[in-house]
């Protein structure tokens, strides 16, 4: 295996997170035809506590990822790991009943647990502690959302909640709160390349750089990829963020938001570790990355991530890492240059759970494991668990409530709003261009222009070369948006993204946007 540096990546974007000085192993490519019995399509956390699960069952494996492990939506966390739930007890218990709740409370604590009960097992040095969680209201608002929400998590299971004056910040008083104990956080990244050295040694086999076209479900499976060779298998698993292989039922159900964070030092002690949150619309969430050993200062790392936005639908994405960080520096005046500043997408769905299980309208041999709302990584590792019941032909008592093909009425009006949402979008195709040629394209940057009756896709390289493609996402036909913050197209209708050059980096597109001229170089 060759070890390099993420950074020079750029997977999902120009942006890096304070995870990607990590190294990271190529795995190599796939060469030629292979049998297993589950194929596992995606190399972030969902995707290899699946496959090591279901290593430690005596299954064959084949883990298929078109970067380097982790190098979606893993690497832009922030890596929480938390049972308190972003969309709140008291509503989770509103659209699923008590007992949903319970099971809600029972599924995100018990994949804590087991992220803890692999770091200890396999012996994994990825920064992992037990800390307190911390919800607080902004200043001056009702603390109604706390008393019921502490009312809620009680009857869901977690009693250790209670109610107390403030949050251990000296900076700044937050006012009441709720104390959550028993979170967690790690580091996300060494804990997947952790993982992957587990999955080889109980046998798993893990390609990287290899793109997977198509699923054929049979039986038995088929799994095809970009340069030929084809999979296998018993089973297919897809946990690709959003998946690549589902056209329409589920992408009506979830959504794509684009989430910011940044990353400044603080020094050492100057903030109790913990995970901290606010009830803001979109909120703030925050924690502490410890010192890194070779740090003379020994200074902490603090995280703040928020300001969240549909995907490809906000016009003023420029200034929301400045205003996180304004927003940070008003409580946490010890913070030095911000060092970090990254995105990432986050799926969100009507009714505040994950999709995993049996893909609607599949065979049963196809699995999938998507929606992670603002929780991926404890998603991710409940997904892991319940995939390999599922495939062991265990009865798990998630199944129900994370299933893909569940309904819940009592989501209509939300259900309702994002699709129309979506629905606009395509209005799109009959606006002007935001430029009118591609001399107007500064270098470094993209816009939209209009070509007759189609619209292009327009990115000027730092040289000034113009690269043409065509602005439909080939997913459902949405028109992209180019992404200032991470230099990508981005559909605003179901999260698809692309490269600057076209290159798909993020379902449910499965192909490049269309080139359409050679490139040319503008006369600006």
């Amino acid at each position: 295996m060759k070890s390099h540096d993420s950074k020079s990546m750029g997977q999902n974007g120009q942006s890096t997170s304070v995870w990607m000085n990590v190294p990271r192993h190529d795995f190599g490519k796939l060469t030629g035809d292979l049998q297993t019995e589950v194929c596992i399509i995606g190399a972030g956390i969902a995707g290899l506590t699946t496959a090591y699960l279901l290593s430690r069952e005596g299954k064959a494996v084949v883990v298929l990822d078109d970067g380097p492990i982790g190098g979606g939506q893993t690497e832009r966390t922030t890596a929480h790991l938390a049972s308190a739930i972003d969309d709140r007890y008291f509503e989770i218990e509103r659209i699923h009943g008590e007992q949903g709740a319970q099971l809600a409370a029972d599924s995100h604590s018990g994949a804590i647990s087991e992220i803890e009960r692999i770091v200890e097992a396999e012996q994994l040095q990825c920064d992992f502690r037990r800390l307190d969680g911390y919800l607080f209201v902004p200043p001056d608002e009702s603390t109604d959302i706390l008393d019921r929400e502490l009312e809620a998590a009680r009857r869901a299971g977690l009693h250790g909640v209670t109610k107390i004056s403030r949050a251990p910040i000296a900076s700044f008083d937050t006012g009441p709160c709720l104390l959550f104990p028993n979170q967690g956080q790690f580091h996300p990244l060494k804990y997947l390349n952790g993982l992957a050295s587990a999955i080889q040694r109980l046998g798993g086999k893990i390609f990287t750089g290899v793109h997977a076209k198509s699923t054929e479900p049979g039986p038995p499976a088929v799994v095809s990829t970009q340069d030929g060779p084809k999979i296998t298998a018993d089973a297919v698993v897809v946990a690709t963020n959003t998946p690549i292989n589902d056209m329409f039922v589920i992408h009506t159900k979830q959504f794509p938001y684009t989430t910011y964070a940044i990353g400044a030092r603080v020094p050492k002690d100057s903030l109790t570790t913990a995970l901290y949150w606010d009830t803001l619309d979109p909120y703030h969430y925050i924690r502490l990355q410890p010192a890194d050993p070779l740090d003379p200062d020994q200074r902490e790392t603090l995280i703040i991530g928020g300001e969240d936005h549909k995907t490809g639908q906000a016009d003023d994405k420029d200034q929301r890492h400045d205003r996180l960080e304004a927003w940070a520096r008003q409580r946490f005046p010890m913070m030095g240059p911000v060092e970090y500043r990254w995105s990432g997408q986050v799926m969100e769905t009507v009714d505040g759970l994950g999709f995993i299980g049996h893909n609607p309208l599949d065979k049963p041999n196809i699995f999938v494991a998507t929606g992670d709302s603002g929780m991926g990584m404890t998603h991710g590792t409940i997904a892991g668990m319940l995939l390999r019941d599922l495939i062991m032909g265990r009865e798990n008592p998630w199944q129900k409530l994370y299933d893909p093909r569940r309904k819940a009425l009592k989501t209509l009006w939300e259900f309702t709003k994002e699709n129309l949402n979506v629905a606009a979008e395509y209005t799109a195709w009959v606006t002007p261009g935001e430029v009118g040629s591609a001399e107007e394209v500064g270098p470094g940057s993209g816009a939209i222009i209009r070509d007759g009756i189609k619209k292009l896709a327009v990115y000027c390289d730092e040289h000034g070369h113009c690269h043409k493609m065509s602005a439909t996402c080939p997913h459902l036909g949405c028109i992209v948006e180019w992404n200032s913050v991470e230099h990508t197209w981005d559909c605003p209708c179901h999260g698809s993204r692309f490269n600057a050059m076209g290159g798909v980096i993020n379902g449910p597109a499965n192909v490049d946007l269309e080139a359409v001229s050679e490139p040319q170089k503008a006369t600006h």
